[in-house]
């Protein structure tokens, strides 16, 4: 099965969507430059109103390690996400508190044998190359990519994902898991209830072709 994680949750009322629509994990960004920002404090109280079932990702933009530390311990969170530049060094030293995501932006040239440096990581999550923004960016790039990375561990994909393109996206890469963010927003850091529907629809037929290929 692959997993789902709503990204840029800015409010309990996207959250509750998402949850309710079947997503496995929601992403919270505490990037300030980011639109869909939100305050730790903030965070935490959607978090503590949310079953445990759900996987509550903090993500993070080239942070200090007290700094990720801090907001991860205050919201409670299960996992964070490391979406800058961040070192194979910080990685291992954060993942002996909380399971690290390593995101990655894809360009031209991209070559998976990088993920192998970063062996502290518990899951890749790879997204589009935009040259001034860390996600969200409605880009997409080659999913043939993904799918060589798996081999060096659980792959997630990110970047322009919509229920457009999902299910191709899921038959190509066949990754551990897919992350959401701009594709079913009305707005940033705002749900568009109707894509949601739309895309975790999709995202069951891929599954079920998956299933009997």
């Amino acid at each position: 099965m692959v997993r789902v994680k709503i990204c840029g949750i800015t409010n309990w009322t996207d959250a509750r969507l998402a949850v309710t629509a079947g997503a496995d994990a929601l992403g919270f960004n505490f990037c300030r430059q980011s639109p869909r920002y939100i305050a730790p404090d903030e965070a935490r109280l959607i978090a503590t109103r949310l079953p445990r079932r759900v996987l509550l990702v903090g993500v993070f933009v080239n942070a200090s390690l007290d700094d990720v530390l801090r907001a991860a311990r205050n919201v409670d969170l299960n996992l964070v996400q490391l979406h800058g530049e961040e070192s194979p060094a910080d990685v291992q030293e954060l993942s002996e508190s909380f399971p690290v995501i390593k995101g990655f932006r894809v360009r031209t040239g991209f070559g998976g044998e990088r993920l192998k440096r970063y062996r502290g990581a518990a899951a890749f999550l790879l997204d589009a190359f935009d040259a001034k923004r860390r996600g969200g960016t409605g880009k997409t790039f080659d999913w043939s990519v993904a799918k060589k990375a798996k081999k060096y561990g659980a792959i997630i994909v990110a970047g322009g994902l919509t229920p457009e393109n999902i299910a191709r996206a899921i038959r190509q890469a066949q990754p551990f898991g897919v992350d959401i963010c701009s594709g079913v927003e009305s707005r940033p850091g705002r749900t568009d209830p109707d894509r949601l529907d739309a895309l975790m629809h999709e995202i069951g037929l891929a599954q079920k072709e998956l299933a009997y290929a």
